[in-house]
């Protein structure tokens, strides 16, 4: 037998180092050492040449081609989102863009496109329309998205048919975006996947490219456990994601759902910020909390703007003494639009007499509008808007409720923000909500600056909590009781309440999340480098041979179950797949045997199971059994075993003792 390349280790006898055995290891040793410094002189000689690159991969390129009426392509580039986050480190990074162009383009026109794209440094993987139907229409926005968003999915036969159609598409596009990345990715490149829509692409990079350094950062909430496990790929998405270093999240909470969900989906070893996937061929996965900005100079600069500040007084005229609060959603059944209407009616049924002295602006982004959900959910706002309309309205102030339903250009919207007096948000269920974030950036010098009420359902609570009125959005009465009390703030507290969202707003901007994002995966990639190994470990054998002969006398101590015989896989495992007994292969007993044999030489075998675990794997070699944690023992050569704990120690503990030992069995 060999182990590691080397013949089995003779008797401690020959093992003399002058002996030419001994020589040639220490020889081959040193090659080994000098070839591998050669060859980090090398690696590192290389990365000083140029600067690192990284991959962003995201569903959507930051650059839409638009095709004029002569046939004639341009590309429009994206404001907002990515784009901004990642603009104060591209300084230090080449970044290349992979995404969907956002369009189908016809074959005679996918070359020129590429190339174009390429130009600004965006690499489009092209997608059929069919195949972005079932994979981003459905799959990503039908199956993950309202599931991430804790709306448990309808249950028939037509809808599971359907799903699992899409979850074929959807494994179909993970594919082509991992093959685009790999025309591209260099050793060494840096992969930053983006959102739900490309959970199965760390898998497959790290397949493709087992060295890859692999981030993934979720835009959403990733809901408890109890309803992920409802989702019939789970097994596949969250092994998946555990072939990545870095796994990103807004808020603990997220990343606390996730290590639940891996604790009850595999038997992996999971600590409060990683996770290890080694055993499935994944990587030590760290899990981050780092929570997205916005770019608060943005808003700051644009209140000085000529433009603004005309918007500015022209909605201060046209709504007088009036206090204004404002709602800023997509129309969407998650941010909560119905239950802040309803709670708006609550407080105006409470207090009447402000009717007349305030106004809700409501401004409603429409989206997906070929949706039957979300055609409804506007004919359920429009209805909610005109009873409360109908109820509180007069001649003299007019309707309480300013309904519009359309988007607002930038400079419109920053006049909206300086003027309302509260910012009210009533997500159901929100990843981050980053209007907050704006409203607060948006006061900086207003005097007195508004009030934010927020829900508690909103990732950005947990960071503005302190800086605001926080709300169950179900409960309306507690809504329209935050409605009173901001509106009857005083300017003290107002300013106190602003102060502390403000300070946070502009110290975790954008740029700090991106940041922050990328030295966590640089920090986990390379603390992956210093403790990578084989799995398992290969034995160091030039040194323990080197050790062995400088010796006089030698004890090893071995495991019996992981290092002498594998251990069950994982809790669910069928009985039929589990070996019925311990056996060790011939070659390893005889092994144990040669060097339990050799002069001046002990070995233990140690076990937590029963003894009768140990006594049929090692009952007949000369070695030295330990079970049911060494609390009991016997030498070699003896049947009876010693006892390390007097019996006296364990009197009238036997009932809680047969409990426990049933956990551990």
């Amino acid at each position: 037998m060999q182990i590691n390349g080397s013949t089995l280790l003779p008797p401690a006898r020959h093992l003399l180092k002058d002996s030419h055995v001994v020589q040639e290891h220490i020889r081959r040793k040193q090659q080994k050492q000098d070839f591998e410094k050669q060859q980090l002189q090398q690696l590192q000689f290389k990365h000083a040449q140029r600067r690192q690159k990284i991959l962003v991969v995201a569903n959507r390129l930051p650059t839409k081609p638009k095709r004029d009426s002569e046939g004639n392509w341009s590309f429009e580039k994206c404001s907002g989102g990515l784009v901004s986050c990642l603009a104060g480190i591209q300084g230090r990074f080449d970044m290349v863009w992979l995404g969907w162009p956002g369009c189908e383009i016809a074959e005679q026109d996918v070359e020129f496109v590429a190339e174009s794209a390429m130009k600004q440094n965006c690499y489009p993987v092209f997608l059929p329309q069919d195949l972005i139907n079932d994979y981003y229409n459905g799959f990503a926005n039908n199956v993950l998205w309202p599931l991430f968003h804790y709306i448990m999915p309808p249950f028939d036969k037509g809808v599971n048919e359907c799903s699992a159609a899409q979850w074929e598409a959807y494994k179909k596009a993970n594919e082509l975006f991992t093959e685009a990345i790999l025309q591209v990715y260099e050793d060494d490149d840096y992969v930053w996947i983006h959102d739900y829509h490309l959970m199965l692409v760390p898998k497959m990079l790290r397949d493709a490219k087992p060295d890859s350094n692999i981030g993934w950062f979720l835009h959403t909430p990733f809901p408890s456990a109890e309803i992920y496990r409802t989702l019939p790929w789970r097994q596949e998405i969250i092994e998946s994601l555990l072939h990545a270093n870095l796994l990103g999240f807004h808020v603990y909470d997220y990343l606390r759902h996730f290590l639940s969900s891996c604790a009850q989906l595999t038997s992996l070893e999971i600590s409060a910020h990683s996770v290890d996937a080694t055993s499935i061929g994944g990587c030590c996965v760290s899990c981050a909390t780092v929570p997205i900005g916005i770019s608060p100079e943005e808003f700051t600069d644009a209140l000085e703007s000529p433009d603004v500040q005309q918007n500015v007084e022209k909605l201060r005229v046209q709504y007088g003494n009036r206090r204004v609060i404002l709602g800023i959603d997509r129309l969407d059944y998650m941010k909560g639009i119905p239950h802040k209407l309803m709670a708006f009616g609550c407080f105006l049924d409470k207090h009447p007499d402000w009717a007349a002295n305030c106004v809700l602006v409501q401004l409603a982004v429409p989206s997906r509008r070929d949706v039957p959900e979300y055609q409804r959910l506007q004919r359920q706002v429009h209805e909610l808007v005109g009873q409360v309309c109908g109820r509180h309205s007069s001649l003299e102030s007019g309707a309480p409720v300013i309904y519009l339903d359309q988007s607002m250009s930038f400079y419109d919207l920053i006049a909206l923000y300086q003027v309302a007096d509260v910012a009210l948000i009533t997500s159901l269920r929100d990843g981050m909500n980053l209007v907050s974030y704006e409203y607060v950036a948006s006061h900086k010098k207003r005097d007195p600056p508004g009030v934010l009420i927020l829900s508690e359902f909103a990732g950005a609570a947990q960071s503005l909590g302190a800086g605001s009125i926080r709300v169950n959005p179900w409960n309306l009465h507690e809504t329209a009781d935050a409605i009173y009390e901001a509106l009857e703030m005083t300017r003290e507290d107002r300013m106190a309440l602003h102060s502390y969202a403000y300070q946070y707003v502009s110290e975790h901007t954008s740029q700090k999340w991106a940041e922050t994002f990328l030295q966590s995966l640089q920090e986990a990639c390379s603390d992956l480098m210093e403790v990578a190994a084989e799995v398992p470990p290969l034995l160091p054998y030039e040194e323990l041979l080197t050790d062995w002969s400088e010796s006089t006398r030698r004890l090893i101590i071995l495991d019996l179950l992981e290092c002498l015989a594998p251990a069950k896989k994982r809790p669910g495992l069928q009985a039929k797949w589990r070996p019925k007994t311990l056996n060790l292969p011939s070659e390893l007993r005889q092994c144990l045997q040669t060097i339990a044999g050799s002069p001046n030489t002990a070995v233990v075998i140690t076990t937590d199971k029963p003894r009768e675990s140990i006594e049929q794997v090692c009952w007949n070699l000369p070695v030295l059994q330990a079970a049911e944690g060494c609390c009991v023992y016997r030498r070699p050569g003896e049947r009876e075993w010693r006892s390390l704990v007097e019996d006296s120690d364990v009197e009238g503990r036997e009932e809680w003792m047969e409990g426990v030992r049933a956990v551990f069995d």
